[in-house]
C-alpha cells in the first residue's frame, strides 16, 4: 500500500464526510468542499486510486476502500476529538477546527489515545464522533 500524506489523508476524510452526507460522491464535490482545483482532485484521486484507498465508478462516484475508510475514519474521528477538546479548553469553534486539521495528521497514536480517554472520563455523555 502507498505510503498517504497529509493532503492525501484530507481527501479520505472529506470523501468520508461527503459520504455522510449524500451517498453520490464526485470529483467536483470534493473540490467545492476543499476549496481546491478540479484538476488538483483529479490528480489526488489517481494517487489515491493507485495506492488502493478510493474506488473510482464509470459514473464518477467515488467510494472508499476498506483501506481508504479505516484511514478516514481515523482522521475524522482524530479531528472532532481534538475539536471537542480545544472548544472544552476555551478556544472558539472555528479555531478549533482549523486547528484541528492540522494536529490530527502528528498526534501519536499514544498521546491521541489517552487525551480521548480523558475526554470520555471527564465528559462521558459527548458524543466525540458527532459531523463536522
Amino acid at each position: 500500500m502507498a505510503k498517504l500524506y497529509e493532503s492525501g489523508e484530507n481527501y479520505l476524510e472529506t470523501i468520508l464526510i461527503l459520504h455522510l452526507h449524500d451517498n453520490f460522491v464526485r470529483a467536483v464535490d470534493i473540490a467545492h468542499e476543499m476549496d481546491v482545483s478540479k484538476p488538483s482532485v483529479s490528480r489526488a484521486m489517481g494517487i489515491l486510486r493507485d495506492g488502493g484507498f478510493i474506488n473510482i465508478a464509470e459514473d464518477g462516484n467515488i467510494t472508499l476502500t476498506e483501506s481508504g475508510t479505516e484511514v478516514a475514519e481515523r482522521i475524522y474521528e482524530r479531528h472532532c476529538v481534538l475539536s471537542q477538546w480545544l472548544i472544552d479548553l476555551g478556544v472558539k469553534p472555528e479555531t478549533a477546527a482549523e486547528d484541528a486539521c492540522r494536529m490530527e495528521h502528528v498526534i501519536s497514536a499514544e498521546s491521541f489515545k489517552c487525551l480521548k480517554k480523558h475526554l470520555k472520563k471527564e465528559h462521558p455523555n459527548v458524543d466525540l464522533k458527532k459531523k463536522k
